[in-house]
């Protein structure tokens, strides 16, 4: 994708709503802001196609990807997702969770990307709608001038100063959090902490038949694994742990990493082919959120506002859903249109709904209940349902879940009582946090600390 250059270095660029961040939510709310007529602009800082994991995609993302006009470019490149598999080491079972059987059977699919790919369709969609996309500009700070437009302040690659003067700001920009870092007020969860190594790899098994596009998430007695196939044969590989445990290693991080797995006997056994086809990334997943998203001419979309935990492929869905609704907020600010407060209040709580009810299950996923009603072949129907709909992505409207999804907390105490000692024991872990830090974070992939130490 060219840069786009501007006719002056010194004259500020005028538009209606400038993004920061070209992702997955940047692209989503510029594309549909464009398609209402406003003019949008996207600064991003770093070049396209890059390196990202997230690549597992949610059912209830299909009907946004068709509203955006990219389903059948995503389906060209993507492997058909029927369902997830979760293996418990623990207690020697394997569950098969398919979609269709979620309370919402319009959505019985979704598919497995690479994000590289899937973020580029996004992207382009955007400029093919009409968004103006500024690559390898890196925006600096905002200044908000009450009851005018904004300025602001960015540099491109060759340290070049340029301004920009907006009506409306968007940070987008995933976990740079731009205007978080400006503002503060973004706080590290006292709950939840990990770091992630990861990489892609060519040789590993599938699952057979009409399995093979579908995701397995495998319990360690660190933390959790993922194994996710792709279109041309190849697989999305990762565990994410405590990172006490990861600063504990010795070996070099790629081994390091085939090492974990082996904690998993039914992955190590899929893995004994496998080779890398990527370096072997490492990735701090410290769950994060801000007091507020929005402001007087600012809204936070994505993982710009909050991020947690991948377990649940939560990370694009939220982006994409917070970036659809957050559109029609920008739009009623822009017509300054009575019902901008209304819209504003209901996308809050859409977006703090969503990431509440993935957030319970996240942070207790490691918790032994947790496997073990998981892995239960004895699960009520309904409880099976309203836990296929949370993994299907249906957590903002939730009629049908709430209840049932109600009942499985109360069935998950009552087990974690049943075996407190050991359930305590992980607790007791998870909310200690974390002593040290193992890596530093550039938007998931990127530079490893002693990666070959």
């Amino acid at each position: 994708m060219g840069h786009t250059t501007m006719k002056s270095e010194l004259t500020p660029v005028t538009c209606d709503v400038l993004v920061v961040g070209g992702g997955p939510a940047g692209s989503t709310i510029s594309t549909l802001l464009v398609e209402q007529g406003w003019t949008v602009h996207i600064l991003e800082k770093d070049p396209y196609p890059r390196f990202h994991i997230g690549e597992s995609l949610l059912p209830q993302s299909l009907p946004i990807l068709k509203q955006l006009g990219v389903l059948a470019d995503v389906e060209r490149i993507g492997i058909i997702k029927y369902g997830a598999e979760m293996i418990s080491h623990r207690y020697g079972r394997a569950q098969m969770f398919y979609f269709s059987k979620a309370f919402d059977e319009s959505q019985p699919y979704a598919f497995e990307v690479k994000r590289s790919e899937f973020d580029a369709i996004l992207l382009k969609n955007a400029i093919a709608k009409g968004v103006t996309v500024h690559e390898g500009v890196k925006a600096q700070r905002v200044e908000f001038r009450p009851g005018q437009t904004s300025l602001v302040h960015t540099e491109d690659r060759d340290g070049r100063p340029r301004t920009w003067d907006a009506k409306f700001v968007v940070d987008a920009s995933g976990r740079d959090t731009f205007l978080s870092n400006q503002l503060g007020g973004k706080r590290r969860s006292p709950d939840h902490s990990s770091a992630a190594i990861f990489g892609h790899f060519e040789g590993v098994e599938r699952l057979p038949g009409k399995d093979e596009g579908n995701i397995t998430a495998g319990w360690l007695d660190d933390g959790w694994c993922w194994l996710i196939p792709f279109k041309d044969g190849t697989t999305s590989v990762g565990v994410v742990c405590h990172p006490d445990y990861i600063k504990s290693r010795t070996a070099p991080l790629d081994q390091f990493l085939l090492d974990t797995l082996r904690q998993s006997p039914p992955i190590a056994r899929r893995m004994e082919q496998a080779k890398p086809l990527t370096q072997t990334y490492a990735a701090a997943n410290f769950s994060y959120r801000r007091d507020t998203m929005s402001g007087d001419g600012y809204l936070m979309v994505g993982d710009a506002f909050a991020f947690i935990d991948p377990v649940f492929s939560s990370g694009v869905h939220l982006a994409l859903n917070s970036g659809t609704r957050g559109a029609t907020v920008v739009d009623a600010y822009l017509r300054q249109s009575p019902d901008y407060a209304a819209r504003l209040q209901e996308f809050e709580r859409m977006v703090r709904r969503g990431i509440k009810t993935f957030s319970w299950f996240i942070h207790r996923f490691n918790q032994p209940a947790f496997q073990s009603l998981f892995v239960s072949t004895n699960r009520p129907p309904k409880i099976e349902r309203a836990v296929l709909s949370l993994l299907a992505g249906d957590v903002f409207a939730q009629s049908q879940t709430r209840i049932p999804l109600f009942c499985f907390k109360v069935v998950y105490y009552a087990v974690f009582v049943l075996n407190w000692k050991e359930n305590w024991a992980v607790a007791r872990r998870r909310k200690q946090g974390p002593r040290t830090t193992v890596t530093e974070v550039k938007d998931y992939a990127v530079n490893q600390v002693n990666a070959s130490r």
